[in-house]
């Protein structure tokens, strides 16, 4: 299991290490009757399955270590974790890839087409939870993808890997409900907030255009695009930029300009790659904090608009970047 680059390897298996065993700390916390502990173990639970899920893309990327397998190998841990293993792990990093390729966003699962073809009341239950700042938008995409087996012929071989997985889960669940009930729905909290902190930072990193995919499975013809249109649709979403290390709490990963330069440079090596490559202020680079309003502002216009919005210039830069929904790279539809 040698690392890619030696440079980061202590912290590399230090993170790897927090995403495992912190995330069996966390489960066990939900367990405890203490609400102290509880909630603990609910904010446990959630970081580490965030942390494990930016480093499924970093396994996609092959960055960690030199083998293909060992990445495949800890990608595939790393999607048991996050409940993002009802696809292979292949499937998850082809899709990956294919944004980067295309300088753009796929979109598989017409998730507005499907909402507008809902009964209203279903349709208002969807819109409700995502007004009180519920991902359900996120949870119909991971449904998708458990479903698409049982109603896509072309999918069909997948049946099998989806229900092996979901008595596997269901069964682990049982148990643990069986064991502490109250950690179930703890657990769910939990996972709500992962998603929530997934789609937030997703949400502000492109505003590349979305292509639906044709019957035949092809995207439709889409105009070349190069690196400086990459790099004027591509934004660092920063959870500091006053206080670098909180950065490690997305594992790096809104160092996305520069991931999106050199996409084969590792987590550890972003913030340097970032200052190199953009010095010490980028118009590109988008604070978390000048996010927050617009995500409140536009979450119910962000559902149902496909244009994801501009960035302008100086105070409120921000108020016109809608964001994007449904494009995690935990869903591969």
């Amino acid at each position: 299991m040698a690392p890619r680059e030696p440079g980061g390897t202590l912290a590399t298996w230090a993170f790897l290490a927090y995403a495992t065993l912190g995330y069996a700390l966390g489960v066990w916390l939900l367990t405890q009757p203490e609400p102290l502990l509880a909630a603990l173990g609910v904010l446990l639970t959630a970081h580490t399955l965030v942390i494990a899920a930016y480093f499924i893309h970093e396994f996609a990327h092959m960055t960690v270590f030199r083998a293909r397998a060992t990445n495949e190998r800890f990608g595939a841990i790393m999607a048991w974790i996050t409940g993002a293993c009802y696809a292979s792990f292949d499937s998850l990093r082809r899709k990956h890839l294919r944004h980067h390729a295309d300088r753009a966003d796929i979109i598989t699962f017409d998730y507005r087409g499907f909402l507008r073809r809902l009964p209203a009341p279903l349709r208002g239950l969807v819109f409700g939870l995502e007004w009180l700042y519920v991902p359900a938008v996120e949870l119909l995409m991971h449904g998708f993808v458990i479903a698409l087996p049982f109603i896509s012929a072309e999918r069909r071989s997948e049946r099998g890997r989806v229900l092996r997985v979901l008595a596997i889960r269901l069964a682990l669940f049982a148990a643990l409900g069986f064991y502490a009930p109250r950690a179930l729905w703890l657990y769910a909290l939990a996972y709500l907030l992962f998603l929530s902190v997934l789609r937030f930072v997703d949400a502000f990193q492109h505003t590349y255009e979305a292509y639906p995919l044709l019957d035949s499975g092809k995207p439709p013809e889409m105009p070349a695009r190069d690196r400086e249109y990459e790099y004027r649709n591509t934004y660092s979403n920063l959870v500091s930029v006053a206080h670098p290390w909180l950065n490690l709490l997305t594992l790096n990963f809104v160092y996305h300009n520069a991931h999106h330069a050199r996409a084969s440079v590792p987590w550890f090596r972003l913030p340097a790659l970032h200052r190199d490559l953009y010095g010490a202020s980028d118009p590109q680079v988008l604070p978390m904090r000048e996010l927050l309003r617009t995500y409140h502002r536009n979450r119910m216009a962000r559902m149902l608009d496909g244009d994801y919005g501009t960035v302008g210039e100086g105070p409120g830069r921000a108020d016109g970047f809608v964001g994007a929904v449904g494009v995690s790279f935990l869903t591969a539809v």
